[in-house]
Formats: structure tokens, C-alpha cells, sequence
């Protein structure tokens, strides 16, 4: 089982994401725990303010650092964490192969970013890995943290129904997933290719096999490119 806390000034945006389908049943097949903890629940100002001007002038906000470094040492006084992440748009890019990484962990902390970001020293002094999940910018870490957390909870082992599936997702392989189909065998004129019909296994995975090199070329070359 994984366990990922989730810091967040805005824990109610995660209430859809983690209630329904895949998510909601890793937890409640206790494949997963997942706990949202509020910012500003850690702040010792009457107004619960979590943000500030930043020093040397500018637009925007920071997020302070005293509220997060609360909640991360209360926390890390329960347990070891295996790592604490921040979605950050300078971090490391979310792929396959770094969601199979943190689907073996134990405990991992994700804090999502705001404003114009987090106090400098909280990432010099806490953070252990900082992730994008890609080249532009989001309202706030809230969507990333979602993303990261599907990406890993769908990975451990009795989650999916099918513990095979996740093994022939596009990139698992360094290659794209092939195309899929099914009933009917005809529709609109269109009909399922033959060798899938076929029940040759050998032949119907070569089939994919080739199918994901053909796709993989076409539409995403950079994959090839890494291998």
C-alpha cells in the first residue's frame, strides 16, 4: 500500500478526482491512502494567511514559509517519508518511467505549489524531488498533484482489475500503445482487421507489436529518440 498526503490550500478540488472509478477503488480496497491536509490549518495568523508580498518587489504572491514547514514536520514526526514532491513547472518531467518509480514507495508527501510559488527555503530544506507534468502554467498544483497521484495508485498491484493492463500502456515499452477494438467485428463499414479475429496469439502480438513501432514513428518520433 502507498500512502500519499497531499498539501494543499485547496483540498475540496480533489473530492471528484479521488471519488469515483480507478481512485476510489484502490482506496477503498485499502490499495492506497490517500489524506488531504489543509495549508492553512498550519498558520498561526488570525486571518490564516499562507502568502506574502515577495521581498524585492514584484507581481504576485509566495507561499510563506512557516505554514508548509509546520505541516511537513508534524507529519514527518509520524512516519518516514520516502520522498516529498513539489509541482513545480522547473521540476522533473512526469513520465512512465518515474510513475513506476514512486508506485514502489511507501509514503510519499506531494505539496502543491501556488501564487507565484513556495519560499525558496522550503525546497532547499524539504523538498526531495520537484515534478512537472509539463511545459506550461496551471492556476496551482492542485491538477498536477491529481495527475502524479493517478499516475503512481494506478501502478500498484491489485488496483487495476486486469494487473496486466497497466504493463501494455503507451510508454510502458518505450513505444505507444497499438490500436484497439472491439464488438462489433463491422461498424459503419469498418471492420476489425483479420489477424485479431484470428486467435494466434503470436501472431496478433507481433501484430501489436508492430502496430505501436508504426504509431510510435508517426505521431511520437521523440520516444524512439530517448531509447
Amino acid at each position: 500500500m502507498v500512502r500519499i498526503d497531499i498539501l494543499t490550500i485547496f483540498p475540496e478540488m480533489f473530492e471528484g478526482v479521488f471519488s469515483h472509478s480507478i481512485m476510489k477503488r484502490a482506496v477503498q480496497k485499502g490499495h492506497a491512502h490517500i489524506v488531504l491536509h489543509n495549508i492553512r490549518d498550519y498558520s498561526l495568523d488570525k486571518h490564516k494567511r499562507v502568502d506574502d508580498y515577495p521581498y524585492g518587489g514584484g507581481a504576485g504572491m509566495v507561499m510563506m514559509a512557516e505554514p508548509i514547514f509546520r505541516l511537513i514536520e508534524s507529519l514527518k514526526k509520524e512516519r518516514t517519508y520516502d520522498e516529498i514532491i513539489y509541482t513545480s513547472p522547473d521540476g522533473e518531467v512526469l513520465d512512465q518511467p518515474l510513475a513506476n518509480q514512486l508506485s514502489l514507495k511507501g509514503n510519499l508527501i506531494i505539496l502543491c505549489g501556488h501564487y507565484k510559488g513556495i519560499d525558496e527555503r522550503i525546497r532547499m530544506s524539504l523538498i526531495t524531488k520537484e515534478i512537472s507534468i509539463g511545459d506550461y502554467v496551471l492556476s496551482g498544483g492542485e491538477l498536477a498533484a491529481a495527475v502524479i497521484t493517478d499516475s503512481v495508485v494506478r501502478l500498484i498491484p491489485g488496483v487495476l482489475n486486469d494487473e496486466t493492463s497497466a504493463l501494455t500502456d503507451s510508454f510502458q515499452n518505450g513505444l505507444l500503445s497499438p490500436p484497439v477494438y472491439t464488438r462489433p467485428a463491422e461498424f459503419s463499414g469498418l471492420k476489425v482487421p483479420e489477424i485479431l479475429l484470428s486467435g494466434n496469439d503470436r501472431l496478433i502480438a507481433q501484430w501489436r507489436h508492430d502496430k505501436a513501432v508504426e504509431r510510435t514513428i508517426e505521431r511520437r518520433p521523440d520516444i524512439l529518440e530517448k531509447e
